[in-house]
This record gives structure tokens, sequence and C-alpha cells, in this order.
């Protein structure tokens, strides 16, 4: 069976976006998938953060209350610290520059490495309560991965990156993503529904069954 192609539209700082990535790990290895990964930030500057929540103390407060729901509907609560983040003592992070690492992963590495960069960042920023839009962060995420150090800040400054990020915002545009996780299986235009993994199982297998 040909591997059906998925879009994965995602966001380093979505906590939803972590557990839908590890439900399609676990299914990518069960099943044929060829999974893009695509960042599309909700955010991309501590101004933009301010207009959409009014002020760092609003944005952290609700969004921690989406941790909340998160967490409860979650494979792995245990990694979701809501209160060493509403402990931190940084403005909630924006994702643009977790974009940018993922991107540059990619870049390097192809779709695994930015799924590695993806998912480790996504513990640094919801298990660790780390300021993922802290370049720091980022450097210490890219030692902990193996990536040579030079050859990871060459392609993250590139602009070239930052017009791949720009790019992934062009393609959710086209195919009307508003929203993430958002999930589309290319073959047939499906959108997943987020769900637990038996959910999403069926809803995969349907798809291979429409275009076998």
């Amino acid at each position: 069976m040909e591997p059906l192609c998925i879009d994965f539209f995602h966001d380093v700082v979505c906590c939803w976006s972590f557990n839908i990535s590890s439900r399609l790990r676990l299914l990518a290895g069960e099943m044929p998938l060829d999974i893009h990964h695509r960042t599309f930030v909700l955010q991309a500057s501590r101004a933009e953060m301010t207009t959409r929540w009014g002020s760092p103390a609003a944005a952290r407060k609700t969004i921690l209350g989406h941790w909340s729901v998160c967490r409860e509907a979650s494979d792995r609560p245990e990694l979701i610290d809501i209160d060493a983040m509403e402990r931190a003592d940084f403005d909630y992070p924006h994702g643009y520059i977790a974009a940018l690492a993922c991107k540059a992963a990619e870049r390097l590495a192809g779709q695994d490495a930015h799924w590695a960069m993806f998912d480790q960042l996504q513990r640094a920023h919801l298990t660790h309560a780390q300021n993922i839009a802290d370049p720091e962060v980022i450097r210490e995420v890219v030692h902990a991965l193996g990536f040579d150090a030079a050859g990871f800040n060459a392609a993250f400054d590139d602009p070239a990156t930052a017009a791949a990020v720009e790019a992934d915002r062009h393609y959710a545009r086209r195919h009307q993503v508003q929203a993430v996780p958002t999930v589309i299986i290319r073959e047939t235009g499906m959108r997943l529904v987020n769900g637990p993994i038996d959910d999403l199982r069926a809803q995969i297998r349907a798809a291979q069954r429409l275009v076998a």
C-alpha cells in the first residue's frame, strides 16, 4: 500500500499539537504515512501577542486555561506542567523563533529532523516551562539533538529559512487552515478530527479504503 501523504500544521506553543504529535508518531509506526510538517505560527512576535491577548498576564491566564483542558485529554498529562509555566518569570512566548528552529532542522536533515525539533521544543515549553522564544533555549535543544552548532546557526539565520516559514503560512491559507493542529490527508482532503488514538486510527483507515 502506498503511504498516505499527510500535512500536519502545528505551532510549538500549542498544547493540542503536543497531544496529536505523539499519536501520529505511534500511527506512523503502524501504517504507511508520509507526514509533512507545516509551521503555522499563531502569533509571531511580542507585539502580536499583545494585540491578540491584551496583556502578558491575560495571555498566560487564558492560554493556561487551554492547557488545563488539553491535559485532561492527553495521553501523557504528566508532561504538561501548568504550575511551572504559571510561575515562569518571562512573558508567555510566541512561536516564531521555534518555527524557525523547526524549519532550520528540516533544511538540514529533512522531515524527521523537523519532527524531532518540534517535539523537543514542545517538551522544553510544556514540561520544563522554558522560554522557547529565547535563542539560548533553542541552542540547548539544538545541542541535545546533536546538530552541529555552526551549521544549525547558519541555517537558522539564513533568510531562506524565514521564507520557508512564510511559505508554510501561504500553503495554509491556500488550504483554508485557520487553527492548529490541523491534519489533512492530501489524497482525500479529509481533515482528521483530533481525538483519542483509536479515533485517529479509524479515520486514517477510512481514508486508506477510499484510495485503495
